[in-house]
C-alpha cells in the first residue's frame, strides 16, 4: 500500500486546482450559513415556547436543504474520478504501474471522503456561536456529524461506481443524481406507505430523513451504521472488480 499516498494526494491536489472546487465549496457555505442565519432567526423570536426541536435538531434533521445539497454536491465531486482517467487515457499508466487495484480505488475514494469532511469542517463554527448564547449538547452534535458523514461517505461509494462505470463525467454525474434521488425518494415512500407492511419497512430502512432525524437527537442506532457500512463497502467493492478487469481484460 505504499503508493497509496502519491495516489491520495495526487487527487487532493487535482480536485482542488479546478474551478468546479471553489464554485461547489463557496456554494456549499453559503447555502448552509443561510440555513444557520434562518434557523437561528426563528429560534430568537419564537423563544423557548415557539418549538420542542433544539437548533441542532433543526440544522440536521428536519430540514430537507441538507439533502438538496447532498443531490448538488456528490455528484460533480465523483464525476471525475475515474471517468475523465479514462476518457483522457492517462488510466492506463496508473493501471500499468505497481499499485494493487485496492490502493487505487481506496486512495481516489478516501480523498473526495477528506474533502466532503473538510467542507463540513467550517460548520462547526455555528455551534461555537451557540454556545455563546446557550447550551450545546456536545454528544447530540457528535452524533449529527457522525450521521452527516456516513450519509456522503455512502453516497461519494456510490459516486465512484458510477464513475467507473462510463468514460463520460456527465454521464457519471446524472448516474449519480439518479442514484441519490432514488434513495432519497424511496425513503420518502415511509410516510406514504401503510405501516406494518414489507414496503413501509423497506422504506423506513433506507430513509435518510429518519436516520437524519435520529442523529441529530443523538439516536446512535446500530441499523444504520450497518446499513451505511454495507452502502460503503459493497460500492467500492464493486468498483475494485472494475478496476481489475480493465487491469486484466
Amino acid at each position: 500500500m505504499r503508493s497509496f499516498w502519491p495516489i491520495y494526494k495526487r487527487e487532493l491536489f487535482a480536485f482542488f486546482v479546478t474551478p468546479l472546487a471553489w464554485v461547489l465549496i463557496t456554494v456549499f457555505l453559503l447555502v448552509q450559513g443561510m440555513h444557520f442565519f434562518l434557523l437561528v432567526d426563528h429560534f430568537a423570536s419564537a423563544g423557548s415556547a415557539g418549538s420542542d426541536q433544539t437548533p441542532i435538531q433543526a440544522f440536521f434533521g428536519n430540514t430537507v436543504l441538507l439533502y438538496l445539497v447532498l443531490f448538488l454536491l456528490v455528484p460533480p465531486m465523483t464525476m471525475r474520478l475515474f471517468a475523465e482517467e479514462r476518457r483522457s487515457g492517462t488510466i492506463e499508466t496508473l493501471m500499468t504501474a505497481p499499485v494493487s487495484s485496492v490502493a487505487v480505488v481506496l486512495s481516489k475514494y478516501l480523498a473526495v471522503l477528506t474533502t466532503y469532511a473538510a467542507m463540513w469542517l467550517p460548520t462547526v463554527l455555528y455551534l461555537v456561536i451557540l454556545r455563546r448564547t446557550g447550551e450545546v449538547d456536545w454528544g447530540v452534535a457528535a452524533s449529527a456529524y457522525l450521521g452527516v458523514f456516513l450519509v456522503g461517505a455512502g453516497y461519494l461509494a456510490l459516486g465512484l461506481l458510477m464513475s467507473a462505470i462510463t468514460k463520460s463525467q456527465f454521464l457519471a454525474l446524472v448516474l449519480t443524481a439518479l442514484v441519490v434521488l432514488t434513495l432519497f425518494i424511496l425513503g420518502v415512500g415511509e410516510f406514504i406507505t401503510r405501516e406494518g407492511t414489507l414496503m413501509h419497512d423497506i422504506c423506513a430502512h433506507v430513509s435518510v430523513w429518519a436516520h437524519m432525524n435520529d442523529f441529530a437527537s443523538g439516536i446512535v442506532d446500530s441499523r444504520r451504521l450497518v446499513f451505511y457500512g454495507s452502502l460503503v463497502v459493497l460500492p467500492l467493492f464493486v468498483t475494485v472488480r472494475a478496476v481489475d478487469a480493465w487491469r486484466w481484460g
